[in-house]
């Protein structure tokens, strides 16, 4: 199914959702961000909500200014971050600080060189981590764009765009 099907088949009660996804998958809507940024964003996001229909729509969206390299960036960060945002989540909240001050010792090579700008990486790897909800994960994240100058209403958009495709995975996914 095309993102326009998928958008339409999304029920009444989620009126607002389909306002949402068309502003905040324009340069307009997200604001700070440029057309590359949005859909990188947008596909991480889409597969670390994991309902493949759309997770597949997006992708193909994203492939109309992304170039394959590019898609594969975007993977590499829901990837990376579904094994980070677990580990860091839970070192963060347990209460012994001793994890962590361990090593975590897991690869990440990808990081090096995703396949994507690494600021893009950095904002599908944001958004995606708010969607997994490490608080430890965004504040890192969040930390690195800023001192690289992607500007508050940068870091809010592409929080807006997780937002806005977890909500409409999970209402396609149940509709």
């Amino acid at each position: 199914m095309s993102l326009s099907d998928l958008r339409n088949s999304l029920p009444d009660y989620a009126k607002d959702l389909k306002l949402n996804l068309d502003s905040v998958l324009s340069d307009a809507g997200s604001q700070g961000l440029d057309g590359k940024q949005i859909r990188a964003v947008a596909l991480a996001c889409a597969i670390a909500s994991r309902y493949k229909p759309f997770a597949e729509a997006i992708e193909a969206f994203a492939a109309e200014k992304l170039s394959p390299e590019e898609i594969n960036g975007a993977k590499a960060a829901a990837a990376v971050m579904a094994m980070n945002n677990i580990y860091y989540r839970a070192t963060h909240l347990i209460q012994n600080e001793e994890y962590g001050q361990l090593r975590a010792g897991l690869r990440m090579n990808v990081m090096a060189n995703p396949g994507i700008d690494k600021m893009t990486f950095e904002l599908a790897s944001l958004a995606v981590s708010a969607i997994n909800g490490c608080g430890a994960c965004m504040d890192s994240h969040e930390k690195v764009l800023r001192k690289h100058e992607i500007s508050a209403q940068g870091v809010q958009s592409a929080l807006k765009i997780g937002a806005v495709v977890h909500a409409v995975a999970v209402t396609l996914e149940q509709a």
